[in-house]
């Protein structure tokens, strides 16, 4: 990422958290009290996260990637008890473990006010790849040809090209652009058991996310796609569509 680039994207993030926090505020109050009484237990959710990519390490044969970590911080919309017998795995659209008032703060992604912290301390962009748990991330890595290189000098963002983009679960909407390409992406291999699988989802993700990384390599190209990204994200949370 050249200069400009930075400094506009640092100034653009704190100024956006700055005003988000300023704007959205009086409403931790509400969604916490709303959390704590539709499954009472902790508000927040703090997980570890995946950021850029740092590099590669050589390990038993194998290439793993590594990536910085950092603690992102969500208003909780599962059950308390959620992963208990899962240990970590992606929620689905229609997850069980979402309680009620959950359901709405996802759908309105209001559950992820809590990361413009994240935006204000450096950790996180306003724009950018979602991040994953490392967890989870290495092995989508390691099934999914480049899928490292989304985070390759590029902060995990609260929204993203993809999530304005695409669907909950990562699926092109119908008749879009991007479904055209969804019969080489889906189930390239044709087999059975891994249909639906969460790899098919995130390699249409991944078009996005490498779209966006590219937009960064001028200053014009990063204005043009920050600001549509960032006034695109208010009407999908509107519409309740998206991820």
């Amino acid at each position: 990422m050249i200069r400009s680039v930075q400094l506009a994207k640092r100034a653009i993030d704190l100024v956006g958290s700055t005003v988000g926090l300023a704007l959205l505020g009086p409403l931790v109050p509400v969604i916490a009290a709303c959390v704590y009484i539709d499954d009472p237990g902790p508000i927040f959710y703090r997980q570890r996260r995946a950021g850029i990519l740092k590099g590669f390490e050589d390990k038993d044969g194998y290439v793993y990637p590594i990536f910085e970590e950092f603690d992102m911080f969500k208003f909780r919309s599962m059950r308390v008890d959620a992963e208990k017998f899962t240990g970590a795995v992606l929620a689905s659209e229609d997850d069980p473990r979402i309680t009620r008032v959950g359901k709405i703060l996802r759908k309105t992604r209001l559950d992820e006010l809590p990361q413009l912290f994240n935006i204000w301390k450096g950790e996180m962009s306003l724009v950018g790849p979602r991040p994953e748990r490392p967890e989870l991330l290495v092995n989508l890595a390691m099934a999914i040809p480049f899928f490292e290189e989304r985070m390759r000098d590029v902060k995990p963002g609260l929204t993203g090209l993809a999530q304005v983009s695409l669907g909950y679960t990562g699926r092109a909407f119908m008749g879009s652009e991007a479904s055209k390409f969804e019969g080489s992406l889906l189930n390239p291999f044709d087999l059975p058991e891994t249909e639906g699988s969460t790899a098919d989802d995130m390699r249409m993700k991944l078009l996005f996310d490498l779209a966006y990384a590219a937009a960064l390599e001028s200053l014009g190209s990063f204005l043009r796609m920050e600001l549509s990204v960032i006034f695109r994200t208010p009407w999908v949370m509107m519409k309740g569509v998206g991820r």
